[in-house]
């Protein structure tokens, strides 16, 4: 094998290569029937600013290498940071020997070849940002300047910070499969604190993007942070209720993020699912409509081929409210004696559509009437199984379509099986900051516990 050179780029795609094929052929020659190996490079870096002054500038390299190999249906995997000849060769032995002591299992093994994507799609994933540290750390301190200029009462911050990340990675696997791709992700935030003689709040915003231009003005960003932190100053807790909710789109994705989680492969055939062999059942109301479109350009979470070189295609997750199947991997598939979707390692870009054009926030607002609008959501209280729902909420509460006051140390709860019925309407305020695009999402009847 050459000698790696220092750029992460798509350069790289035959050196990687190279390692794959290496990992493959070492692991064939140890006995294996059959084997897939990752390979990855991944290099960044970061500033982070706060109170005007330079905090720390960080730069990140890794590599890495997995190899899983099969004796039959025997599976064994190993890894190493180490991508030298020796350090491979050690590796895919290490996963041989753990295979030869692993238990059968009938539905281990490398994916259907019938599945695997031969023609790979360019999907503008990498867009290199040639950002100096110390440009960096300028336009970092831009954006929480911005921010603390906003209001008097911004009386602190934890600071502006500015990422870049570049990353390659190629898969290949024993059924004649070798292709890789490079990828860059790029983004903006800045969190502040807002302080009256009521108390202190804070808040945040952020851009991300696979293309620097494509990112939010580092002024901008600062500036709605610090207005998001000023208005939720006098917040207050509720006393209990039931009330309709307005999820806003940064928090609407995590409702639909439970019901993937539900139908995931993993989650059906270990019977661990609220909705447990829901597909073809009526979960969301009729206007609900959920598809995947993983070749988005420049989409977050676009991708090729999956975790295991099968190809990733657009899909229907659920049409006019009805879930149209699970979200599968080889194993997962094989267990529930179904076909490979596309999704080992996750879901690729979930587009929520709206229930009616022209229907923004305020709008969504205006139709609830009264209820809690949810700005931020914290702690894990999902349970995946009944699908019971309780997390602390803060946000605002809403009178005649309207912000009344800000709301803070309250918990909404509920079951997400009788929520996904009640959605009432999403709103066409998408968020695309992330692998779920989702606006606004108003959901009746929770029960708001505070005091």
């Amino acid at each position: 094998m050459r000698m790696m050179s220092q750029a992460v780029d798509a350069t790289r795609i035959p050196e990687l290569q190279e390692v794959v094929r290496a990992a493959l052929s070492a692991a064939v020659a140890a006995g294996a029937s059959a084997a897939e190996a990752d390979a990855s490079l991944q290099q960044g870096l970061s500033a982070t600013v706060r109170l005007g002054e330079i905090e720390t500038i960080e730069y990140q390299r890794d590599r890495g290498l997995g190899i899983t190999v099969y004796f039959g249906h025997r599976k064994g995997s190993a890894s190493t940071a180490d991508l030298s000849a020796a350090a491979v060769l050690e590796t895919a032995q290490k996963a041989c020997a753990i295979a030869r002591f692993t238990a059968l299992d009938p539905c281990a093994g490398l994916a259907d070849p019938a599945l695997l994507a031969r023609d790979i799609p360019q999907l503008e994933l990498d867009y290199p940002w040639e950002i100096s540290p110390d440009q960096a750390a300028a336009l970092a301190l831009r954006c929480e300047s911005a921010g603390r200029a906003v209001d008097t009462r911004i009386s602190n911050s934890e600071g502006g910070s500015v990422s870049t990340q570049r990353a390659v990675r190629v898969y290949g696997n024993t059924n004649d499969f070798l292709a890789g791709h490079t990828s860059s992700s790029h983004s903006i935030s800045c969190v502040l604190l807002a302080a009256d003689q009521r108390g202190m709040q804070r808040d945040y915003w952020y851009s991300t993007a696979r293309d620097p231009l494509d990112l939010d003005v580092a002024e901008h960003i600062g500036q709605r942070a610090g207005e998001r932190a000023v208005r939720r100053l006098g917040a207050r807790r509720l006393t209990t209720r039931t009330a309709p909710v307005l999820f806003a789109p940064e928090v609407a994705r995590g409702l639909f993020g439970h019901f993937v989680a539900a139908m995931r492969g993993g989650s059906q055939y270990r019977k661990a699912s609220f909705l447990l062999g829901a597909a073809g059942q009526q979960v969301f109301p009729g206007f609900v409509q959920l598809q995947e479109r993983p070749h988005l350009p420049k989409g977050l979470a676009s991708s090729p081929f999956d975790g295991e070189g099968v190809a990733t295609r657009d899909r229907a997750l659920v049409t006019d409210g009805i879930a149209q199947g699970y979200v599968l991997s080889s194993y997962s598939a094989r267990k529930l004696g179904l076909q490979s979707t596309g999704n080992a390692g996750g879901l690729h870009n979930l587009l929520v559509a709206p229930s009616r054009a022209g229907l923004d926030q305020a709008g969504l607002l205006r139709e609830m009437g009264t209820g809690l609008l949810v700005t931020e959501l914290m702690g894990q209280g999902v349970n995946g199984v009944t699908g019971d729902y309780s997390r602390g909420a803060s946000g605002f509460w809403i009178e005649g379509g309207e912000l009344a006051f800000p709301v803070e140390e309250v918990t909404v709860a509920g079951n997400l099986k009788d929520m996904f019925t009640r959605i009432a309407a999403i709103g066409n305020d998408i968020d695309e900051r992330s692998g779920i695009r989702t606006g606004s999402v108003l959901v009746d009847g929770l029960t708001i516990a505070g005091e």
